[in-house]
Order: structure tokens, then sequence, then C-alpha cells
């Protein structure tokens, strides 16, 4: 199962936002055996957009250049040049303060990559 899920993450074109459908330490494993990055945050402990953002900001390692906001938080999606890998997968612990900017900016980040030839998955557990 494992290996089977190394290789899906390797689809670029399958990559996207969804439910988390596995245990933690099988995706982590898969994340690995792809070489890929794991970014992991959790929004549980957050309380706030601006709580949010800097959870967010800490999960990926934002550089300082950072604004604390949904366009840098978009920008920085699409950058990543601090952590260069085949393929990124972005794991959500808990439940986001409910705003539909961070929805589109999830969705508008895989579209990016994929056209990039990257895949960027998001997991939401």
């Amino acid at each position: 199962m494992m290996q089977n899920l190394s290789e899906l993450l390797l689809d670029v074109n399958g990559a996207g936002v969804f439910n988390l459908n596995c245990s933690l330490d099988e995706l982590r494993d898969a994340v690995q055996r792809a070489n890929f990055t794991l970014f992991e945050v959790d929004l549980a402990i957050a309380h706030g957009k601006g709580e949010v953002l800097a959870e967010l900001a800490r999960a990926i390692k934002a550089p300082d250049w950072f604004g604390h906001n949904w366009d840098a938080l978009a920008d920085a999606m699409g950058d990543l040049s601090w952590s260069p890998a085949p393929g990124y997968v972005f794991l959500m612990h808990g439940e986001a303060v409910a705003d539909e900017r961070l929805d589109d900016i999830l969705h508008a980040t895989v579209d990016f990559w994929r056209l990039q030839g990257t895949p960027f998955w998001v997991f939401i557990a």
C-alpha cells in the first residue's frame, strides 16, 4: 500500500486537495519514498486569520519577506525556492478558519505547480 501511495504522489495530474484517507505514518512514509517535501501544519491551535497565517508561514518555512496576509501566502506557496523538491505535500491538521480565500489559495497552488510539472498535494486530516 505504501509503495502505491508514493507512486500515486508522483502523478502531477492527480494532485489536488483531499481529505486524508490513510494513516499519518503511511502518508509520511510515502512522502519520504517519493523524495517530496512535507509541510505539516496544525490549525487546531490557531484562532483567527492572523494565527492561521502565522502557522501556515511557519509550516512552509516562509522567508522574511512573508507579509502575513493572503496575498503573501499565495506568493510564498507559488515560490518555495527556499525548499526545492520534486514535489510537495501540504498536510493540514484541524479546522482552518472558515475562509474561502484559503481554499482558493490551496486550489490555485495545486494548479500552479501542475503547470510547472511538479506535484503539489494538499491533505486535510
